[in-house]
């Protein structure tokens, strides 16, 4: 079952994302200054809008490359945003350096995708936490090992492996020692950029509902980054749908699920696995490769894989605007008109 979308459960507005944008220079060679050939970019993340609320779950889906880490790493300031701004409760974050960057930053924790290479593998998991809370000034020196317990704790592990290094625990318990290392400095958002993607299957659901419940328990904001629909679908409130470093489609999770209005988010959908072993045929696959982010294509950047795609896709790039209420999508032709013609002719017919 999804969380609750209840507006009035949520707080105000914790984090607002504008017109975010992060390029990256590509290898520029002398002979092409030679030729006088310009510099190239590639574009990650494209012009980004959006808001996380206190106590509130965003996910973020989209296939491979479209941006989603880049987005979350650019957020929390380990990318320097090329362009746009981050406002971090009530205060513009975007080019903080230095200390008054380290005041803001212990608020906003990161839990990284593989837990295998996220973990310092010489120290213990004592000495990763504790680093955290002596550096931080988090605790008194003397409460340091209670609290290190009660982090444990609340992510279903002991004090009894607390002298152990990381390579001696597998996937899923590394993770919870990741997630237990995020909730050290008693942060107000958790961005979790695929957190469960370099699990075993029969771990990610355990680490999933972990989540879930530190979220609701802890009342934080979480920004939830994956590629697999039903997790998203499982523990968030909102979603937004990223393509090609652009947000697509954003609005209640629920409304995105069973209405969406964006020709990408219909295709994505159709095209996620059937958890049946007696359907092994996909309904739907999207068609041809996603265009490079360093050459974008004209007009919508989907228009090239848009099977309803027309003369001014091509052209004119679509701003997001708000279709129904609180759901924004970025399409010429959102699927919801299409939807609308088709039942006034079905209406004409009979």
């Amino acid at each position: 079952m999804a969380a609750t979308t209840n507006a009035d459960a949520r707080g105000g507005e914790l984090i607002q994302v504008e017109h975010l944008s992060k390029h990256f220079p590509v290898k520029y060679r002398i002979t092409d200054a030679l030729f006088g050939k310009k510099r190239k970019y590639l574009r990650a993340v494209n012009d980004v809008t959006l808001s996380i609320y206190k106590g509130e779950s965003l996910g973020l889906v989209g296939e491979s490359g479209c941006g989603k880490s880049t987005l979350a790493k650019s957020i929390i300031r380990l990318y320097e945003p090329t362009g746009g701004r981050v406002v971090f409760r009530g205060k513009d974050i975007t080019h903080l350096k230095g200390k008054a960057l380290n005041i803001e930053r212990p608020a906003m924790q990161m839990i990284f995708q593989d837990p295998y290479s996220s973990l310092n593998p010489r120290m213990t998991v004592y000495e990763i936490l504790a680093e955290m809370l002596s550096v931080h000034h988090k605790v008194p020196k003397r409460a340091i090992r209670e609290r290190v317990a009660e982090l444990l704790e609340m992510c279903g592990l002991g004090m009894e492996i607390a002298d152990r290094f990381p390579g001696e625990f597998s996937g899923g318990q590394r993770q919870r020692i990741g997630i237990a290392r995020a909730l050290s400095l008693e942060p107000e958002l958790i961005l979790a950029d695929e957190p469960v993607s370099a699990l075993d299957v029969s771990i990610q659901a355990q680490i999933i509902n972990l989540l879930y419940s530190l979220q609701r328990r802890l009342d934080l904001s979480l920004l939830f980054i994956s590629h697999d629909l039903r997790v998203v679908r499982h523990i968030t409130h909102r979603a937004a749908v990223m393509y090609l470093g652009k947000v697509v489609e954003l609005g209640a999770t629920e409304a995105i699920f069973s209405r969406p209005l964006h020709p990408y988010t219909m295709v994505l959908m159709k095209a996620a696995p059937v958890l049946d072993p007696r359907n092994r045929v996909r309904e739907y696959v999207i068609e041809g490769e996603p265009p490079s982010p360093i050459d974008l294509p004209s007009g919508c950047p989907f228009h090239p894989r848009c099977s309803n795609c027309r003369d001014i896709c091509s052209k004119k790039e679509p701003g997001l605007s708000e279709s129904t209420g609180g759901h924004f999508v970025a399409c010429h032709f959102p699927l919801i008109d299409a939807e609308r013609n088709a039942n006034k002719r079905r209406q004409t017919c009979d």
